[in-house]
């Protein structure tokens, strides 16, 4: 897997002639790591973060009179921002594909939830699917893309990971409770364990500029379900979505959410991982070593020559 687009290549090129001349240990050392750490971070959050952009934009800015709908507009933006990244070279195809698998999970899902009144969407469009307007799957693709982007740009490793076939037995067992509570018992308990159980010992050890760090990989994933619950939040505040008792005026998403993002998260990072395969620390240390083997440097032509007639 490449860590970086030929653009970001050229961008992480131009900031080395700058980061290099900082110091690399105490104080000013960490706080290079930190900044560093940041841009990245908002780097791989580049989709994400334009669909919040516009979500927050229409909700104060969209006249009433417009020809389209808001709705309409966000699904159209969204679109040609996805074609924007990969013409500009900001996303891989590879990260494009997992887009457009977040767009059709997540849309199967709304269909399903707005239709058992989990949620609704209160506005009109013309792009929608029984009720769910197309932008919707988006956001879902959005999560999707960040995990791709990250994944790559901090050209993550892991220790101790699960054996990949359990993971993906987990992703399909936490889907499937999503729509299978409505009817059945909610498995939602034995799934927080089954997480704990497979992930509790797997570290992600990943790369900022000069140094390697690390951080237990459920922790991540508790960081990022956070970051995507304050998201849901000014989601909802625009009214690009409403959870029952948003109609009448806007209240904090219940922290009880959260455990549903988290969940999410899981589905989410394992379709990251059909397309990025998990590595391992080892296998960087095994890329480190063919790079510092010695390679046999084939003759010149004049050496070669003068070696023919030598041997005659």
């Amino acid at each position: 897997m490449r860590r970086f687009t030929s653009l970001e290549a050229r961008i992480d090129a131009a900031a080395h002639v700058v980061l290099d001349r900082l110091p690399a240990h105490g104080l000013y050392g960490a706080a290079v790591e930190f900044v560093v750490f940041g841009l990245k971070q908002g780097w791989a959050c580049l989709f994400g973060g334009a669909m919040l952009v516009l979500i927050i934009g229409t909700r104060l800015l969209w006249p009433d009179a417009s020809i389209i709908s808001r709705y309409d507009f966000l699904f159209l933006a969204a679109l040609g921002i996805q074609l924007a990244m990969l013409g500009l070279k900001l996303e891989t195809l590879s990260e494009a594909r997992v887009i457009l698998i977040f767009h059709v999970v997540g849309t199967a899902m709304e269909i399903f939830k707005t239709g058992a009144g989990s949620w609704v969407y209160p506005e009109e469009s013309f792009f929608r699917i029984a009720g769910v307007p197309l932008f919707s799957g988006f956001l879902y693709a959005a999560v999707g893309s960040y995990l791709a982007r990250v994944s790559r740009i901090f050209d993550m490793r892991y220790t101790n990971y699960p054996p990949f076939w359990t993971t993906v037995a987990l992703a399909v067992a936490i889907y499937v409770n999503f729509f299978a509570h409505h009817f059945v018992v909610d498995f939602r308990i034995v799934l927080f364990a089954a997480t704990a159980l497979l992930f509790l010992r797997t570290t992600v050890h990943y790369r900022v500029f000069r140094f390697r760090h690390r951080m237990p990989l459920l922790v991540g994933f508790l960081l990022v379900s956070l970051f995507i619950w304050f998201a849901e939040n000014i989601g909802t505040w625009s009214r690009a979505w409403l959870y029952p008792g948003q109609e009448d005026g806007w209240t904090p998403v219940s922290i009880h959410k959260l455990g549903a993002w988290y969940l999410l998260m899981i589905i989410s990072f394992v379709l990251v991982t059909l397309v990025h395969r998990p590595r391992s620390l080892d296998d960087e240390k095994d890329e480190i070593a063919m790079d510092r083997e010695p390679v046999a440097e084939t003759p010149s032509k004049v050496e070669a020559v003068g070696l023919s007639s030598r041997e005659t």
